[in-house]
C-alpha cells in the first residue's frame, strides 16, 4: 500500500510540472525558429538560395509538433527513473532531474540557428556549389 502511495504522489508531482515544460517548448521552437530566420536574413550574402516560404514554416512547425510529442516521451523518464531508483531525497531528485530535462530540451531547439551561424561564420565555403 504504500508503494502505491509513493506511485500516486510520484505521478502528481511530474504532472503537476508537465504545463510549464509544454509552454517552454513552445516558447522555445518559436524562438528558435525567429532565430534561424534571423540568421538566413543577415547572412544572405553568404547563403545566397536561402528562402523561407510557407511551406518551410508549415514543414518546420509539423516538424517541432513531433519533436514536443518525443519530448514528452521522454519527459517519462523522470517518473520512472524515480521510482526504479527509489531515491533518499525524492525532492532533491525530482527537482534536479526535472531541471536537466527541462533545460536539455529546451535548448535543443537552438543547435539548428547555431549551426548555422557556426557554418556562416567559420565555414562560409559550405555554401558555395
Amino acid at each position: 500500500m504504500n508503494d502505491e502511495l509513493q506511485n500516486i504522489k510520484v505521478s502528481q508531482w511530474w504532472r503537476k510540472h508537465r504545463k510549464h515544460y509544454n509552454v517552454s517548448l513552445v516558447i522555445a521552437g518559436v524562438l528558435a525558429f525567429i532565430s534561424t530566420v534571423a540568421v538566413v536574413f543577415s547572412c544572405q550574402n553568404v547563403i545566397p538560395n536561402a528562402e523561407i516560404t510557407i511551406l518551410t514554416v508549415l514543414l518546420q512547425g509539423f516538424g517541432y509538433l513531433i519533436m514536443i510529442g518525443i519530448a514528452n516521451l521522454c519527459f517519462y523518464a523522470g517518473p520512472i527513473s524515480e521510482r526504479l531508483i527509489k531515491p533518499q531525497d525524492p525532492d532533491r531528485f525530482r527537482t534536479v532531474t526535472y531541471r536537466m530535462g527541462y533545460w536539455f530540451s529546451v535548448l535543443l531547439p537552438f543547435c539548428i540557428p547555431s549551426l548555422l551561424l557556426y557554418l556562416v561564420v567559420f565555414n562560409p565555403e559550405y555554401w558555395k556549389n
